[in-house]
């Protein structure tokens, strides 16, 4: 497993990272969960990422008790605030009350003292930038926080966070969490080259766009039984990609993907890390064999003809 920075920080953090997104506390139960984490971290994957709102808290604590056997030192923890947690008005957002008692919430369901990496959900509206950044800089100064980071920020909305911290002389934000894949590159125009001059990195989420890049769905074939698709609790943004276009280019690129000797999955998860901005992957499993394919993907360069011909079938 290779690491990179996280941003301008002195963080590393390993290329490829475990979610726990429709994963953990919901769809697999808490054994197989363990032995996915466990798996995980053999294989040199230090970056953990959850959200309190996943399965309302439960995800967290499926992360938490699987981690405490290893020394806390040796991975890093990251997690979310601002979607919604209950009904009340002020059970959502980034106000200095949600995110203080959400980062208390989120401390005690993971059993540790500090989160290395605590980010921003989504952007607040409702929210003056001000009091989220003052908030989460005193989460850092009361040592509970280490970074923060964002989720899905427009480019705009990061680059005020950048200027307001260095006007408040504020610990800035080193990390942006976008979903980025080969059918979805809206983050190329103008997040990366911002970011990358600004000192954030990117932790891309999706890498695999909902499983359409492993290869294993095919153009007007029925889904596999054990496949995310054909589950319809799970399902529900596959089918925005489930398109024959879409199918077709993935078939296209397995030549070039066993050429490498990598599976297709592999080729795309290589591809993504061609960015330096790119400090890791976030990868979903569902069983410790698919953390160890993906996690082959960590280190391999691909050649400069290689990625003219993916840019070529994506663009067709």
């Amino acid at each position: 497993m290779q690491y990179r920075r996280l941003g301008n920080s002195g963080l590393k953090v390993s290329e490829l990272s475990l979610g726990s997104w429709l994963t953990y506390g919901g769809a697999i139960d808490d054994k197989q969960s363990e032995a996915i984490i466990d798996k995980a971290y053999e294989l040199g994957i230090n970056l953990f990422d959850t959200a309190n709102v996943y399965h309302n808290g439960e995800a967290e604590r499926v992360m938490g008790r699987a981690l405490s056997k290893y020394p806390r030192d040796s991975y890093v923890l990251a997690t979310k605030v601002c979607v919604p947690m209950g009904d009340g008005p002020n059970d959502r957002g980034l106000s200095r009350k949600h995110i203080r008692e959400q980062c208390d919430a989120s401390l005690q369901r993971l059993g540790v003292d500090y989160i290395d990496l605590y980010q921003c959900h989504r952007y607040d509206t409702d929210t003056p930038l001000e009091e989220t950044l003052c908030a989460l800089d005193d989460l850092i100064k009361q040592g509970k926080v280490l970074y923060t980071g964002v989720s899905m920020w427009k480019a705009e909305q990061l680059l005020d966070a950048v200027y307001m911290a260095k006007a408040l002389r504020l610990h800035p934000i080193i990390s942006n969490q976008p979903q980025y894949h080969m059918f979805r590159r809206g983050i190329e125009k103008e997040i990366v080259p911002l970011s990358a001059r600004e000192g954030i990195g990117q932790i891309v989420f999706s890498p695999l766009a909902q499983g359409i890049l492993t290869g294993k769905y095919k153009p007007g074939m029925p889904f596999p039984s054990d496949s995310r698709a054909a589950d319809p609790e799970q399902n529900g943004a596959i089918f925005q990609l489930m398109k024959d276009e879409q199918l077709g280019k993935v078939e296209a690129l397995k030549p070039i993907a066993e050429r490498n000797e990598l599976s297709v999955a592999q080729l795309a998860l290589t591809w993504i890390l061609r960015l330096d901005n790119v400090a890791s992957c976030i990868i979903g499993a569902s069983r410790p064999e698919q953390v160890e394919e993906n996690a082959r993907a960590s280190g391999v360069k691909l050649s400069e003809t290689d990625l003219l011909e993916i840019e070529a079938i994506l663009q067709a």
